[in-house]
């Protein structure tokens, strides 16, 4: 991110990069799961809802947001589905280092 790229942007690039046909659903814990590795909980709101913004369907909301990450702390992703996720991402320049910090 030396390119004064903040990791905000930098994770929606990534993701969008990763996933430029959308997220599957069944993909969507896993990715949360990674997300919370390296974000806060606001930062990963603030992804999700501007990754929002380019799907159709249900509006997404902060009180969904919320269920959903707090779905993730309580019910983890098994470690196949999210080096799935890692692995796509990886393609798309994430920090796979940073990830295992948290």
């Amino acid at each position: 991110m030396s390119d004064g790229t903040s990791l905000f942007e930098s994770a929606i690039n990534w993701v969008r990069q990763g996933y430029p046909e959308g997220i599957p659903p069944t993909e969507f814990p896993p990715l949360l799961a990674l997300l919370v590795r390296v974000l806060d909980e606001r930062q990963v709101t603030d992804v999700v809802l501007e990754l929002g913004r380019d799907r159709d369907g249900d509006p997404l909301t902060e009180d969904r947001i919320a269920a959903a990450i707090t779905s993730v702390i309580d019910e983890k992703p098994s470690e196949a589905e999210i080096n799935q996720v890692a692995s796509r991402l990886a393609a798309a320049g994430w920090p796979l280092a940073a990830t295992s910090d948290r």
